[in-house]
Order: structure tokens, then C-alpha cells, then sequence
């Protein structure tokens, strides 16, 4: 069991070329939505995880940053006999791995958090820009996971980031699970 701590934002414009960073193709269906349960398909390996939080709000449209996740393996086998029972629609994207931005923290915050700066010297926050493919053509999300709730709310946000869409489920991936396509 883990902690999942991640914002999430709408993208202006993406202003470099994104074939030139290392990505994840990703297939998922949901089981259920609230908590979520879901079967992906990470390129080549498969999982279940159940994410939930007894801090989110439902009726409000509301969560808290971090999450609790639960990640278990699966074969091929079990991940596709699964995936054939999910609800709704089937969401397929490719997540790019790209470096935070270089100001992403104040010099200030980072001597007091010396994880994080030590996550950052090794490049182990990134930010996941999830593209996504059929239905939802078009539609681009980044994705950044932090150490510690703290360093979520000292983050500066990239300058090509638009809107922060943290807990909106709107944004979420188990709602487009179940929004109607036209």
C-alpha cells in the first residue's frame, strides 16, 4: 500500500517536442469507480489497483490530494479477461516522462525539504503528460507525484500548465470511464 500524492493540470500549449522524451503506452478499464478499480495495461505489464481516499467527497466533486493505492500484478491472461468486463469506456493513452520544470521550487523551500531536493537532483519527480487516443482524442492532462503533500502545495507549476484540475473529478480517469461519447 501507498500514498499516491499528485496534482493535476489542464495544458495551455506543449512547447517542445514531445518525441524526443521516453513514454508509456496505457490501456485501462474500470471495475468500479468510487473507490476505483481498475485493470491496466502499462506496455507490457499488467496490474490491478484499487485507489481510494476516506477523505474524498462525492456528492461535492471533491478529494484530497494524496490517495490510498493498491497496485497487484497480473498476466496477460487475467488482465484481459478483466479489462472485457470493465464499465464504460476503455481509456488509452500514451504518458510522456518529462523532466520537472527548473522552477518548480524556491531555493527557500528546498533547504527545508531535503528530500524532495534530493528526488529533484536524481530526477525522480517528473511530470507524466498523458496524450490521450480514441475517444477522447485531443485531450492532454499533466500529471505531477510529489513526496509529501507539502511539497504538492510549495509546487510552481510548469508555465505551459493552464488550470489546476486537482480533485475535480471531471479530469479524473474513472469519470471518463463513464462519460457518454457522441
Amino acid at each position: 500500500m501507498g500514498i499516491e500524492i499528485e496534482k493535476k493540470f489542464t495544458v495551455k500549449e506543449i512547447p517542445f517536442d514531445l518525441e524526443k522524451y521516453s513514454y508509456h503506452d496505457i490501456e485501462q478499464g474500470y471495475l468500479n469507480v468510487h473507490p476505483a478499480i481498475r485493470v491496466r495495461r502499462e506496455d507490457d505489464i499488467y496490474y490491478m489497483t484499487y485507489k481510494g481516499s476516506p477523505f474524498e467527497d462525492i456528492e461535492n466533486n471533491t478529494g484530497e490530494i494524496g490517495q490510498v493505492e493498491y497496485n497487484m500484478p497480473l498476466d496477460k491472461t487475467s488482465y484481459d479477461h478483466m479489462a472485457a468486463k470493465a464499465d464504460g469506456n476503455v481509456i488509452r493513452k500514451r504518458r510522456y516522462l518529462i523532466p520537472l520544470n527548473e522552477d518548480a521550487f524556491s531555493v527557500e523551500y528546498l533547504e527545508k525539504d531535503q528530500v524532495t531536493k534530493e528526488m529533484l537532483k536524481k530526477g525522480e519527480i517528473k511530470i507524466e503528460l498523458d496524450v490521450f487516443h480514441a475517444p477522447f482524442e485531443g485531450r492532454i492532462l499533466a500529471e505531477v507525484e510529489f513526496p509529501s503533500e507539502e511539497a504538492a502545495r510549495n509546487y510552481r507549476s510548469a508555465e505551459w500548465f493552464d488550470e489546476d484540475v486537482t480533485g475535480d473529478r471531471r479530469y479524473s480517469n474513472s469519470q471518463m470511464s463513464r462519460e457518454t461519447i457522441d
